[in-house]
C-alpha cells in the first residue's frame, strides 16, 4: 500500500516539475515582433515584405475607437505612420530611433524633411518610406501633355465638375499655389465634383468624374486594370507623402536594421516602385529610381520629383493662416 502510494506521490511531483518546466521554457521564448500599422494605406508588397514572423497588428487613425487604437500601439515594437497622421499620436510614448546606425542610410530628401521636425520629433522619426501623389486622367489623352507640363490643366472647361480632390484643404492649396491665375483656389475648387480619400478611385471609374488626384501607391492596381485610365506627373511637381517608423523600445535596433537592410535588395526595390513606394535612402540603386524618363507609367520625372513638395507639422500661427485663405475662397 505505502509502495502504490509512493509511487503515486513520485508520478504526481514528476507531474508538477514538467509542467514548471513547460512554462519556464515558454517565457523564455523570444516573443514576437509587433508592427502597428493602418493598413490600408500600404501597398501589398510592402506588407509582404515585413518578416513573416511579425505579427501585423492594424490601427485605424479614423476610427471612433482611440482607445483601442491606443492600446495597440502601446503593446507592439514598432509603428507605422504617415505624415498626414503625425498629430495623433504622443510621442513620449517611443524611443529614439534616429541615433541608430541606419541614420547614416538616409538620403538628403528625408534628411531635409526630417530637420522640419524640432528635435525631440526628429529623433524618433525613421523615414521609411516617400509616397507622390499623381493625377489619374479617364478617357481624355489629349489632356495628357498639357498635364505634364503644369497643374494649370485642371481649370479646363470640360473639367467642370468633374475633379475628385483629396479631403485636404491643405493639399488643394498647395496645389492652387502652382496654378497662374488669379483666384487660383476658388476657381479650383469650382472644379471640383467632390472631395475623398477613401473611394476617390471608385468614383473615377463609375461616375463622369475625369480625373482624380490620388497617392501613386494606391491606384498602381487600377491602372493595370483599365485602360481607360492614364497616369502623370506634372513637371512642376507633386504632394508627398512621408511614411515614418516608430519605435518603443531600442531593444529591438538589431531587428529593425536588418529588416531594413532587407528592403535595398534591388528586387525588392524593383517591386516596390512599380505599386508607386519609393525607399527615401541614399544607395545609387534606390537613387536612380528618382531619375526615371517622362513616360506614361515610370513615375515622377527628376525634374518633378526636384519641384515637389512635402507637408511638415503646421505652427498655430500657420493653422490659422490657412484656415484664412480656404473660408476667403468659400465667399462669392
Amino acid at each position: 500500500m505505502l509502495s502504490k502510494f509512493a509511487t503515486r506521490r513520485e508520478f504526481l511531483n514528476y507531474g508538477k516539475l514538467s509542467f514548471l518546466f513547460l512554462l519556464n521554457s515558454c517565457s523564455n521564448l523570444p516573443k514576437k515582433v509587433k508592427i502597428a500599422l493602418q493598413n490600408s494605406f500600404y501597398p501589398q508588397s510592402f506588407k509582404d515584405m515585413i518578416p513573416k514572423d511579425w505579427k501585423q497588428e492594424k490601427i485605424n487613425f479614423e476610427s471612433i475607437q482611440l482607445q483601442k487604437n491606443k492600446n495597440t500601439i502601446l503593446s507592439s515594437d514598432f509603428t507605422l505612420i504617415n505624415d498626414g497622421w503625425i498629430t495623433s499620436i504622443d510621442f513620449s510614448e517611443f524611443a529614439k530611433i534616429n541615433e541608430y546606425p541606419l541614420i547614416e542610410n538616409l538620403d538628403k530628401r528625408s534628411i531635409d524633411f526630417l530637420g522640419s521636425f524640432n528635435q525631440n520629433k526628429r529623433s524618433k522619426l525613421f523615414p521609411i518610406g516617400v509616397v507622390p501623389y499623381t493625377i489619374i486622367i479617364k478617357n481624355n489623352k489629349e489632356l495628357l501633355n498639357s498635364a505634364r507640363i503644369s497643374w494649370d490643366f485642371l481649370l479646363s472647361k470640360k473639367l467642370t465638375g468633374k475633379v475628385i480632390f483629396p479631403q485636404s484643404p491643405r493639399i488643394l492649396i498647395s496645389i492652387a499655389k502652382k496654378i497662374n491665375t488669379s483666384n487660383p483656389l476658388k476657381k479650383l475648387k469650382s472644379q471640383a465634383m467632390l472631395f475623398d480619400d477613401k473611394n476617390m478611385l471608385n468614383w473615377l471609374i463609375n461616375s463622369d468624374a475625369c480625373v482624380a488626384i490620388v497617392p501613386y501607391s494606391l491606384c498602381s492596381k487600377y491602372l493595370k486594370i483599365d485602360p481607360r485610365l492614364s497616369l502623370v506627373f506634372p513637371s512642376q511637381g507633386v504632394p508627398l507623402m512621408w511614411h515614418f517608423l516608430l519605435s518603443r523600445s531600442n531593444l529591438n535596433n538589431a531587428i529593425l536594421i536588418k529588416w531594413i537592410k532587407s528592403l535595398e535588395n534591388k528586387s525588392k526595390v524593383d517591386k516596390l516602385v512599380s505599386q508607386g513606394w519609393y525607399l527615401p535612402f541614399n544607395s545609387d540603386y534606390l537613387q536612380s529610381k528618382y531619375k526615371s524618363e517622362i513616360l506614361p507609367t515610370s513615375g515622377p520625372s527628376e525634374k518633378c520629383w526636384e519641384n515637389s513638395w512635402s507637408f511638415p507639422v503646421l505652427t498655430n500661427d500657420q493653422k490659422i493662416n490657412l484656415k484664412n485663405i480656404w473660408n476667403e475662397s468659400l465667399s462669392p
